[in-house]
């Protein structure tokens, strides 16, 4: 389950890399029209608006998945070294928490995009679509983190465990 988890955050976070590096470049190529007094691109601010949600969600399962997210040890290893494995399963049950609410308020906002037909501003771009793509992303964080969770929590429970 690991390995098709990494296989498929991996996949998502690549895509991300690559639309995130063709938005470079269109920015660059606009910003230069623009210096020249040239026209710009027609509605790249449009697709900007939604091109970036999706960007910036593919980094979170992967990132998630292997735990490279920022990490505080309030009392460290050192202080208190059994209850560290405990630690680390509050830690992962926060962030499980965190990731659940912020996935459900992505599926509520694009809902409300979806039903209020709502538009890009210049070229009106429908921008339900691309939120479900972001917000089918973001979903994906839950199982991950739940996948990281009970790694923490085995851990915890396991006699000697290490974290």
């Amino acid at each position: 389950m690991t390995r098709l988890l990494d296989t498929l955050t991996r996949r998502v976070a690549i895509g991300g890399f690559v639309a995130l590096t063709l938005m470079a470049i269109l920015t660059m190529i606009d910003a230069t029209l623009r210096h020249l007094a040239l026209t710009r691109i027609p509605g790249f601010g449009d697709v900007s608006e939604v091109a970036f949600a999706i960007i910036i969600a593919s980094c979170f399962p992967i990132g998630l998945l292997r735990e490279q997210n920022i990490r505080i040890t309030l009392l460290g290893d050192r202080a208190l070294p059994r209850l560290a494995p405990w630690f680390e399963v509050l830690g992962a049950t926060l962030t499980f928490l965190v990731f659940t609410a912020i996935s459900w308020q992505f599926l509520a906002m694009t809902w409300d995009m979806q039903i209020s037909h709502r538009v890009t501003s210049t070229v009106a771009l429908p921008a339900a679509p691309w939120w479900w793509l972001s917000s089918a992303i973001m979903v994906v964080t839950v199982p991950v983190q739940s996948l990281v969770l009970l790694t923490k929590l085995r851990a915890a429970l396991a006699p000697n465990s290490t974290t």
